[in-house]
């Protein structure tokens, strides 16, 4: 064997005998934290972890916290939360550092949003790097169809790989119940169906920002679970600092008029951006506006939006703006719906900062004209590009 081969062999083996070295000493870090709770759904999971962690946290328990969300972040034990700095894409090995510091932080209990979308990476993300003991499954929406599909059913089942062995597991979704179920029973894990009527319409509205009975359900269900009194559950909640992409109303008023703003971009899936539509145009009166924004890399996403707009989703006037909008269009056409309630702009995107900003200020501008004395706006489809720049120009106003 010649020198070179010898020492890139000799480099390989040795590499090995660390990552072995560096595994084992996660897996003893792992132990030292005997709760360990993983989250995971196709919506609402940086909500549900903040929220358990919080109301944990108010139970008396030393919880860390880590959430992926908007931008990831990092929450001791004290509440102290610090972003989650990344040296290049996110990968799930970040999840060793996490547990690292949790146990540093003295921890006995770690809740970690899931982070992986594709079925390899969620069984390793449980079985190799989390190894839960307690699992939450929030709900099966409609999104990353791509990776987790093609239909409902897979990405149930590709969920449905972050339940843990011999733990418990909890979870708000209804249809796709059965299918978690079987799983548990093949991990040995008890299930539990939560069910978000138990929270009346009042506790909501003690929140900072706008939260949902489903996220808020699954975690008083947890905190039970660690045998906390609701009422102590909810005051930690109450107390929860919101992730940044969470919804929040904003009310802008401009040149005599006044918009109800609901910034519903991190809703990717039809039956999220409904829920959040009804709520909104129940919470407000007046002119029923939506904007949509369209990328031409989010295809599958266009055509999920198209098939509920003008159906479940019905407002008087639609700003279409962005890639194949001709897609959307059509779809509202065939429902009789007239184009002197569409404001139709045609763009790439995403696009350059200076260009998203261009295309932005027309489309507020659209708003403005079409507005009335009282209006609720819902915006929704992509935030990146010429989303964004619709909501930092608005809430400039607010």
């Amino acid at each position: 064997m010649d020198p070179f081969t010898m020492s890139v062999g000799g480099a390989l083996v040795g590499f090995g005998i660390i990552e072995l070295l560096r595994y084992k000493n996660h897996l003893r870090n792992l132990r030292k934290i005997p709760n360990r709770i993983h989250v995971n759904g196709s919506r609402g999971k940086s909500s549900v972890t903040r929220l358990i962690g919080a109301a944990l946290r108010e139970g008396g328990y030393e919880v860390a916290v880590k959430t992926t969300g908007t931008v990831p972040r990092f929450i001791y034990p004290d509440g102290k939360e610090v972003p989650v700095f990344r040296a290049g894409k996110p990968n799930i090995i970040e999840q060793l550092r996490i547990v690292k510091r949790a146990v540093k932080a003295g921890a006995n209990v770690l809740v970690v949003e899931c982070m992986a979308i594709t079925p390899d990476y969620i069984r390793i993300l449980e079985d190799r790097i989390i190894q839960s003991t307690v699992g939450v499954i929030t709900n099966v929406r409609e999104d990353h169809l791509d990776i987790m599909g093609p239909t409902l059913y897979d990405v149930a089942k590709n969920l449905a790989l972050s339940i843990p062995k011999n733990g418990v597991v909890f979870t708000a979704e209804d249809k796709w119940f059965w299918v978690f179920e079987e799983e548990a029973k093949r991990k040995n894990s008890v299930i539990y169906k939560v069910s978000p009527d138990e929270i009346k319409d009042e506790e909501l509205l003690r929140f900072p920002y706008i939260e949902h009975k489903e996220n808020v359900s699954l975690a008083l269900a947890v905190a039970r679970y660690f045998g906390i009194d609701r009422s102590v559950a909810l005051n930690g909640m109450y107390k929860v600092k919101p992730d940044p992409g969470v919804l929040v109303e904003r009310i802008i008023e401009f040149q005599g008029k006044k918009i109800y703003l609901f910034n519903a971009f991190a809703a990717n899936d039809p039956d999220s951006t409904e829920i959040i539509w009804n709520m909104a145009i129940n919470r407000r009166k007046g002119k029923k506006l939506l904007v949509l924004t369209l990328r031409k890399d989010r295809p599958q996403r266009t055509e999920s939006f198209a098939k509920v707009l003008g159906k479940r989703i019905k407002a008087d006037h639609y700003f279409i703006v962005g890639t194949y909008t001709s897609y959307v269009v059509k779809s509202l056409r065939n429902l009789g719906i007239s184009e002197e309630s569409m404001t139709i702009m045609e763009h790439t995107n995403p696009v350059p900062d200076d260009e998203a900003r261009k295309v932005a200020k027309h489309v507020v501008e659209s708003i403005w004209r079409e507005a009335d004395d009282e209006n609720v706006l819902v915006a929704i489809g992509n935030i990146v590009g010429i989303g964004g720049k619709i909501i930092e120009i608005l809430e400039g106003k607010s």
